[in-house]
């Protein structure tokens, strides 16, 4: 996949890897032990605005919410009427050291890139917790959490809810039943990006005063220091906070962060898939402050237990005013006359058959022949448990999970959500190679492009610590 792409102008723009990116905090703590089923787990949030806001309520739904942290006062106090006893911060290092007692477990859906650091302070003081999809912001940090997670033997989850639909854990039983034969590969696609980032935006805008109700260092957090930014005519919504921040390569993981930990998941799932062995990506040229136009991403497994190699091909945005999607051939064997692809969803391609699901998590699907004719759907053994209860779902088998003392329990536990990331951010990192890359995955190292290994972490700020 050989695309043009001035990489020395993209390096001067970017961060690299410093020797400090491996610190660890000094705090350590073990996990309580609950004897009780009907013992409360006391929950603290960090990011209470956007989709922080139901994740909290919904943990808040399963346990005692003592504590909730933002960096906008605007969320922070919106839902401290929601949970008016809990005490509020805008800095999580101060909410934990404080409250540290007093804190079981703990949600954290704030920016890509400080769900790591929030993550691992919270872990060292032997604090359960669930952090949104994608897990972390780097490669590194998704290694470090699920490395955590093992050590402290916490109880964790991510948070892409489809995990907890029972169609996904329908559709894993039935792949891994051979139902499609061997599985050699797997498209998956979104509509996104959908938020501002290249063509529109490829420079930073102009400075602006940062609002009152926003605390710009704890929203900067680990990422190099940059001005706030935005029109004051946004109301609200300025060039970073909220949402916006997902197209920038400083705080987001841009469309594939953002929805392949949902569309790529049962597919991931049911193939057993683990390291990859290399990346190769095109894309849009790329600029140094934001994630392209569009792209094109392939990653190559290797066989696994009984299950062949494969490839999976991952597309967003739109090239030439058009969407990026798998190739026409393909889609008519699943798609009816006329018909069209959905925003996102994923087909995977066996020497058997072919399982097209036109749905965010692969909750929802259909069988056809290699020929593209319908098939009904065979009964094969249920072997993963069903959930059925969506995001809620997601949260109470965390909960349950923590009070069974069972991190298994939890699907999205970070052994298996940590694998999925990492596989998933080494597709920005292709990106940025523009070119073909060997990934040595025990290793945590490309063994063809040296100078590749820059982008799976970065330097933090003074202050913040993995």
């Amino acid at each position: 996949m050989a695309r043009r792409i001035n990489r020395r102008k993209f390096v001067a723009g970017s961060s690299v890897l410093g020797a400090g990116f491996w610190v660890a905090g000094g705090l350590t703590g073990t996990a309580k032990a609950y004897q009780s089923p009907l013992e409360k787990i006391r929950i603290a949030g960090i990011g209470v605005g956007g989709k922080g806001s139901s994740d909290i309520d919904q943990a808040g739904n399963a346990g005692d919410v003592v504590a909730l942290c933002d960096i906008d006062d605007d969320h922070l106090n919106g839902k401290a009427a929601r949970f008016p006893k809990a005490e509020k911060f805008n800095d999580f290092r101060k909410m934990l050291e404080k409250l540290d007692k007093s804190i079981d477990a703990v949600v954290i859906s704030t920016p890509d890139h400080t769900h790591a650091v929030a993550a691992a302070m919270a872990m060292r003081m032997g604090k359960h917790v669930y952090v949104q999809k994608p897990l972390t912001h780097t490669v590194k940090e998704a290694r470090v959490l699920r490395e955590l997670a093992k050590e402290k033997k916490l109880c964790t989850q991510m948070g892409n809810q489809g995990t907890s639909e029972d169609g996904l854990r329908k559709a894993v039983d039935l792949v891994r039943a051979g139902v499609l034969g061997d599985v050699t590969e797997f498209h998956v696609w979104t509509n996104r990006p959908v938020w501002p980032q290249s063509p529109v935006i490829k420079a930073r805008p102009s400075e602006i005063e940062v609002p009152k109700t926003v605390h710009w260092d704890e929203f900067l957090g680990p990422a190099p220091f940059r001005p706030f930014a935005g029109d004051k005519t946004q109301k609200g919504r300025w060039t970073y906070h909220p949402f916006n921040w997902r197209g920038w390569w400083d705080f987001g993981t841009g469309a594939l962060g953002d929805m392949a930990c949902h569309t790529a998941n049962m597919s991931f799932m049911a193939l057993k898939l683990g390291y990859p062995v290399s990346i190769n990506a095109e894309s849009e040229d790329l600029n140094p402050e934001t994630y392209p136009a569009w792209a094109h991403v392939a990653i190559d497994f290797p066989a696994r237990e009984d299950m062949v190699p494969c490839t999976m091909h991952w597309y967003e945005g739109r090239k030439n005013g058009k969407l990026v999607h798998p190739p026409e051939a393909l889609q008519k064997k699943v798609l009816k006359p006329g018909a069209r692809l959905v925003d996102s969803g994923s087909i995977l391609v066996g020497t058997k058959a072919i399982l097209h699901s036109p749905n965010d998590y692969g909750a929802a699907f259909q069988l056809f022949t290699l020929d593209g004719q319908p098939m009904e759907t065979p009964n094969v053994e249920k072997k993963l448990p069903r959930n059925g209860q969506g995001d809620q779902g997601q949260k109470n088998e965390w909960i349950r999970a923590i009070k069974e003392g069972k991190p298994e329990i939890a699907l999205a536990n970070f052994d298996y959500a940590g694998m999925l990331t990492e596989a998933i951010l080494l597709g920005n990192v292709g990106m940025k190679a523009g070119k073909k890359l060997e990934w040595d995955g025990p290793g945590m190292r490309f063994t063809n492009m040296p100078e590749a290994n820059q982008w799976l972490h970065y330097e933090y700020r003074k202050g913040w610590t993995l």
